[in-house]
Parts: C-alpha cells; sequence; structure tokens
C-alpha cells in the first residue's frame, strides 16, 4: 500500500469519502507514481510537486509499498512561459472578463476537446477548464482547473494563480482583438442616435471592428477592473 498525503487545497479533486489527511492506495510496483495520483482524482497539472521520503520526485517514479507521498498544490502565482489562455467552452464570461482587464485569452463556444488541445499547444496557451479529463490529457502542454462556480469566483481564481500583467480596456471582449481609439466622425454613422449624443470617446476593434464606448454599464465595469487589479496585486506580494 501507498500512503497519499494529498494538500488541502487538493482534496476536493478526491471523492468525498477519501478527503481525509491520509489516502492509503494499492500498489502494483509497476504503474508510475503520476497515474497513482491521476487515479485517485488529482490531475497531474494540478500538482506542485510530489515529495517522497523527503526529496522530491518526479511522476515516473515508481512507488514501493510503504511509500508516504505527499502531494503538494502548485505555487501562487504560478510561473507560466507567458500569460496567453485558451478556455473551454463552458467558460464564456469569464474570457469576456479576463479580455476586459487586457488579459490575452482564446474563447470560442463550439470548440470540442480535441481542437482546444491542439490550438493550446500550437499557439503555447494554458488551458483553462473544469473538465478534469481535459488535464489529464498527455497531449496537452499545459492546463489549470478554474475553481468557482460563479463567474466572480472564476475571475478571482485565475487572477490570483497567474497574477498575469493587465492592460484594461485594450481588448475586444467579443474576438479578443485589439483596440483603437477612434474619432467620433468615424463611427458615428454606426451608432444610434442616443449614443451620438451622448458620448463623444470610441474604440474599435482592429480585427472584428465592434466599437466600443463607455455607456451605461461603464461603473460596473470600472468596478471589475479595479477588483482585478487589487487582486493581481496582492497576488504579486504574495
Amino acid at each position: 500500500m501507498v500512503c497519499l498525503r494529498v494538500e488541502a487545497g487538493l482534496r476536493f479533486f478526491l471523492p468525498p469519502r477519501q478527503r481525509g489527511e491520509e489516502l492509503w492506495l494499492a500498489c502494483d510496483g509497476v504503474s508510475s507514481l503520476g497515474h497513482v495520483v491521476e487515479s485517485a482524482g488529482v490531475p497531474l497539472p494540478e500538482v506542485g510537486s510530489l515529495v517522497v521520503g523527503g526529496r522530491e520526485v518526479a511522476p515516473s517514479y515508481r512507488p514501493r509499498a510503504g511509500d508516504v507521498v505527499s502531494v503538494l498544490g502548485v505555487p501562487r502565482p504560478q510561473i507560466v512561459p507567458a500569460h496567453r489562455f485558451i478556455l473551454d467552452v463552458h467558460l464564456g464570461t469569464l474570457a469576456r472578463r479576463l479580455r476586459l482587464v487586457g488579459v490575452d485569452t482564446a474563447y470560442e463556444n463550439d470548440l470540442d476537446d480535441d481542437v482546444l488541445v491542439e490550438r493550446a499547444n500550437a499557439e503555447r496557451r494554458v488551458l483553462l477548464t473544469q473538465d478534469r479529463g481535459l488535464l489529464r490529457r498527455r497531449s496537452l502542454w499545459l492546463g489549470a482547473h478554474v475553481r468557482g462556480s460563479r463567474p466572480q469566483d472564476q475571475f478571482g481564481d485565475v487572477l490570483e494563480r497567474f497574477a498575469p500583467p493587465l492592460a484594461p480596456w485594450t481588448r475586444c471582449t467579443a474576438c479578443n482583438g485589439s483596440l483603437a481609439y477612434v474619432g467620433k466622425d468615424e463611427v458615428e454613422r454606426s451608432l444610434r442616435p442616443g449614443t451620438r449624443r451622448s458620448y463623444d470617446t470610441f474604440a474599435r476593434c482592429t480585427a472584428c471592428r465592434r466599437v466600443y464606448w463607455r455607456g451605461a454599464h461603464g461603473a460596473h465595469l470600472e468596478a471589475i477592473v479595479a477588483q482585478a487589479e487589487r487582486m493581481v496585486s496582492n497576488a504579486g506580494r504574495g
């Protein structure tokens, strides 16, 4: 038997009856430690380190009977090669919020799992998902499980985990393209009469040509941006 001591922050991946401080599992002497951990329910992208007998071991390590394994989570903020993300189809609101604060976020609501993994690998984007099966794919170069059921909680989790540099109001929330400020005369033909009368400052997406202005929801969006800046600042100090 092998004993897994799973860090508290990872225990929600385990079946409810196995969320104690120690989890004893059968050891066949052939399976890798990574396989044992994932069989217990914890995806390897969520594991920061595996420690046996006081030394860190690789997921390929073959555990022996009696081994006591500490399964530790990824340190926060997590260091990644680039703060570029791709989100699965269930995280559309999170995608729009990340784009609002200027984080490079690929998202389409009709991509299947194979295409998500292919794009994540080809574009070197971190795949954000709540699908544990996706995170277990050996072909995926880098992924992360998003905590929380509400978009607000998911947003906070991603910001605290990765502490990405923010550039609010620079990305199109619809397509992730870059925004450029434009003169009112360039876009007024596409505006409704009330908008033409009430606003003078506009930006347009260089990719999809969507036009933006600080409208009725401006205060709400500014509050989201301010919250994001606080979270990233706090995460960076941590």
